[in-house]
C-alpha cells in the first residue's frame, strides 16, 4: 500500500472562519497514481476542525450561529480562568466536539464526495494564525 502526504498552510483569522479546502485535497490525489483507497484531512490544531459541509453562505452563516449558541465564549470557562491571558475556552471546546479530521474514500484519483459535499477547515480560535493541514493519501 502506497501512502502519500502532503502539508497545506492556511492563513486563518479565528472567530469559526470556513476555508473550503476541497480543490487543495483534489489536486494533491490528482498527483498520485492510485486505483482506489482514502484520504484523510487532518488539522495539527485544538482550536480548529475539519468537516463536511453544502458551502453555501447560509450554512455559512448558520453553522458559526451554532457554534456561538452550542459553546459560547465565556471568560467563566476553566481554561481563560486558570491561564492568565487566555481566552479560548470555547474554542478548544469547539475543536473537541467537532474533531480533527475527516476521511474520504477516492477512486481513479477522485473524491467519492457526494454531490453538495465539500471539506472545509473551521478556525474557532479568537485571533488570526497559519494553520498546518495534513492529507494523507492512502491506497493501491
Amino acid at each position: 500500500m502506497a501512502v502519500k502526504t502532503v502539508s497545506l498552510h492556511l492563513a486563518m483569522q479565528g472567530d469559526s472562519q470556513i476555508e473550503n479546502v476541497t480543490k487543495s485535497v483534489a489536486e494533491a490525489l490528482s498527483g498520485v497514481k492510485l486505483a482506489a483507497g482514502i484520504v484523510t484531512v487532518f488539522i495539527k490544531h485544538t482550536t480548529a476542525s475539519v468537516m463536511l459541509i453544502e458551502d453555501e453562505p447560509g450554512i455559512r452563516a448558520d453553522t458559526k450561529a451554532f457554534w456561538d449558541r452550542a459553546v459560547p465564549a465565556d471568560p467563566a470557562w476553566q481554561h481563560n480562568t486558570r491561564n492568565a491571558g487566555e481566552d479560548n475556552g470555547h474554542s478548544h471546546l469547539r475543536g473537541q466536539l467537532q474533531g480533527p479530521s475527516v476521511t474520504i474514500p477516492f477512486q481513479n484519483s477522485v473524491l467519492l464526495l457526494g454531490i453538495w459535499q465539500q471539506i472545509v477547515v473551521v478556525d474557532f480560535d479568537t485571533r488570526a494564525r497559519t494553520r498546518e493541514l495534513i492529507i494523507q493519501i492512502m491506497g493501491e
